[in-house]
This record gives C-alpha cells, structure tokens and sequence, in this order.
C-alpha cells in the first residue's frame, strides 16, 4: 500500500484541528521556526553539544543515545542530566505556530522534544492544560511517567485537564526528566508494544482523535516506533507536514500507519492554518 501526497493543506485538517478531533504530534523540527538563539533543534546537534561537554570516543560521538550511554556509564546519571539541562536552559522565543497550536481545543497535543517551547506557548495563553512526561526507569524505577500542572508543580492524573500536554521523551522543564540513553530507551520500548509506558488518560483520549505530524521525521526507528505506539487504537485520520522527499523506511512508515503526506514546509503550513481559520484563546 502506498501513502498519498497532498500539495496542500486538506480543510478537514484544518477543521480537525480547530474542533479537537486531530491531535497535533509536534517534533524537534518546530524549533526552526522560531526565531533568536534556539536549543539544539535534533538529535546530532544534541549529541554535538553533549560530546563538547564531555569526551566521547569517535565511533558513537553523533549518535544520540550511544553517546549519552557512554556519558551515563562513566560520568554518572547526574552528569548526563546536568548535560541535557544545560543543552535546553536557552528557551526559544514560541513561534506564531507555537502560539497557533496553543490556542486550540485540543484534548492532547504530543511534544517529542525536550525543549520547553509548547509548553510556553500554553502558559503563556491559558492555565486549563497538565503536562505528563516519561520517565527514566534509572531515575525513577517503576514509575512511567510525572504529571505538572499548568505552573509546574507535580500533581496526581488530572482527569479534567482541558489539554494534555504529552512529552513521551520527558523534558526540560519543569523537573529535568529525559529519556535520552539507550537504557532509557530500552526500558520503555520493552514494554510500550503493550502500553504500559503510555499515560492512562493520553490512551483514554487518543481513541476519538487522529494525529497531525509537524516537524517530525521517521528515518530513524525510534521515533517511528514511539509514533506507532501513541498512534495505536486512535480514530484517525492522520496526516504529517513532511516538505522533504520521504526516505524508503519513512514511505514505508506512511503507508503502513495510513498517514496522507502534506508536501508543504512548516512556514507555508502555518500560513495556511492561520489563514484557514481564526483561532482565538
């Protein structure tokens, strides 16, 4: 089965977004709409920041999660950490997407960066959205994920949570939790295929909702894998804003999850948003 390609954005995207039935799925690749000095904006740039900090043999120096290992087997877990905080203390300025996104009914918006950009863009708007990150099972074993109210502060599953703000890779802020080696990886992709990892409430809302990708690439098999899961047993449709040519693994990936390719960069979709419809807070 193969994906279709839109030149376009689809009105039923756009409706879906301001209504709350489509999901945004937001990616590192936001970051480069917004403008001044940003955090590093993916995953080699993070591991060039990192490996500056602290030595790194050669053969794993750029790759993410290699290289966070190595930092967290021979420098400590605290180190890494102090690492990745360090990496995402300069906060980016949310752009007129950002603002766009906050601004909307949605039920659940997904963040797969550690930057605190969205979650500005919400504060800055509104004070009805939780926010729920994964955890590392090293820091806290047993435990998936931690809830934050709109200030920060931890609290219990809020079940009347206007918006659920869903960072499955941790974050920032507000506590500095990261999924970033690979023993953070494997602890969670052990048990995502059966959801545990999974917030109970992100599960409960899914199922009414389909998923709009913006700045998110599939050419590497862990943001695949984490799509593919979060997706699971949702209402769909699914669409994802991909201006580049998608590679064989990420033409796989669409076609297999049933996602429409929106041949569009970000700026032009987020000019089409905005002029589509009026979204006010």
């Amino acid at each position: 089965m193969s994906f279709i390609t839109l030149n376009e954005l689809p009105a039923a995207l756009i409706e879906g977004l301001c209504t709350g039935t489509l999901a945004p799925y937001l990616g590192p690749g936001l970051l480069a709409l917004c403008e001044g000095s940003t955090p590093p904006a993916d995953p080699p740039a993070l591991a060039a920041m990192l490996t500056s900090q602290v030595s790194v043999p050669g053969k794993i120096r750029n790759r993410l999660t290699a290289a966070a290992q190595f930092i967290e087997n021979f420098k400590h877990r605290k180190t890494l950490v102090k690492a990745m905080n360090d990496a995402f203390a300069s906060a980016a300025t949310p752009s007129a997407l950002h603002r766009w996104l906050a601004a909307l009914p949605a039920p659940l918006i997904v963040d797969t960066w550690y930057d605190d950009t969205q979650r500005a863009a919400l504060a800055a708007a509104r004070a009805d959205f939780a926010e729920v990150q994964g955890l590392s099972q090293s820091e806290h074993f047993g435990t998936w994920c931690g809830w934050y109210d709109a200030q920060g502060a931890a609290q219990p599953d809020p079940q009347s949570a206007a918006t659920v703000l869903y960072k499955p890779w941790g974050g920032h802020a507000p506590a500095g939790n990261y999924l970033v080696s690979d023993t953070d990886f494997v602890e969670v992709l052990t048990e995502i295929d059966i959801q545990t990892p999974i917030p109970a409430l992100v599960q409960q809302r899914r199922a009414g909702l389909g998923f709009v990708f913006l700045g998110c690439r599939f050419n590497d098999q862990l943001p695949r894998a984490f799509a593919r899961q979060i997706m699971k047993r949702s209402a769909g449709p699914h669409y994802a804003v991909l201006p580049d040519e998608p590679t064989r693994m990420e033409a796989r990936f669409l076609a297999e999850q049933g996602i429409t390719r929106i041949a569009m960069t970000l700026a032009g979709a987020t000019d089409g948003l905005q002029l589509g419809t009026a979204v006010t807070p």
